[in-house]
């Protein structure tokens, strides 16, 4: 008589593979990666890299956030800035692959949240640390995070603009990249250092110490990403607590920051 061994669950690296079979052929896939990235992260970064290029690092401020001083255009802005998100989830409906390929499934709240939570509170504290050292070393630009102050509106607009870099660097540069490059065959390790590579391009405005921080933050968000079975929520959850820390600790110290 034959022993039937319980199937065990899966654990959440195992998660990981196989890689999501790609929808189209190879040639498809990577012309769909170079619009999506062309609508969304690959303008600013050619920008921040020539921003570099041209205007000095130590003793320059540069704005993290929109400096508008109408709240309607920040709300547009808002609303524009997330067409690339709504396009990926479009092409994923439409391939048949749905949002769980890109690891946008809603099953698990609690547990994103609290990961998340905790994940932006770790991340939040070396940042800080860093931010700091490179302005000291003059390799860093200051930054300013937070929309102009003095307005009713200015903690809303800093919530929309949170709102709108975690949506679109976490679901884009994230989720997006690292599972179409997989489905390209790319190596789990060449996946995540081309996504951490494109996140600290676009933040090259803000000096090398932004670039490096980014860097670090997105080979460690590739990695649980990859290591949490492709959940998407806590990265999006600890870029927006993230980005409201930045600017809520501006606002509260900003006299005792440098430069300012």
């Amino acid at each position: 008589m034959r022993t039937v061994v319980p199937m065990q669950p899966a654990t959440e690296a195992q998660r990981d593979e196989p890689v999501p079979p790609s929808p189209v052929d190879r040639r498809m896939l990577a012309e769909e990666i170079l619009v999506v990235l062309s609508l969304s992260v690959l303008r600013p970064a050619a920008f921040a890299i020539l921003s570099l290029l041209e205007a000095p690092i130590s003793g320059v401020v540069v704005a993290a956030a929109d400096q508008s001083t109408e709240f309607t255009r920040q709300v547009l802005g808002f609303l524009f800035a997330l067409a690339p998100v709504f396009l990926v989830v479009h092409l994923v409906r439409r391939s048949g692959e749905g949002v769980v390929v890109i690891g946008l499934s809603s099953d698990r709240p609690a547990q994103d949240l609290a990961r998340g939570a905790v994940l932006g509170a770790f991340v939040g504290l070396a940042g800080v640390g860093i931010y700091l050292a490179a302005v000291g070393l003059g390799v860093n630009r200051f930054v300013l995070p937070v929309p102009p102050l003095g307005h009713w509106w200015t903690v809303p607009a800093l919530v929309l603009n949170a709102v709108e870099a975690g949506l679109v660097e976490e679901v884009i540069v994230l989720a997006y990249l690292v599972t179409r490059l997989r489905q390209l065959s790319w190596t789990p390790v060449q996946a995540i250092a081309a996504s951490a590579l494109l996140r600290g391009s676009y933040h090259l405005y803000q000096g090398w110490g932004g670039f490096a921080g980014n860097l670090a933050m997105g080979a460690l968000f590739g990695f649980l990403f990859l290591r949490w079975g492709r959940r998407t929520w806590p990265f999006v959850i600890a870029h927006v607590l993230l980005d409201i820390g930045a600017g809520v600790g501006f606002i509260l110290f900003r006299d005792r920051l440098p430069g300012f």
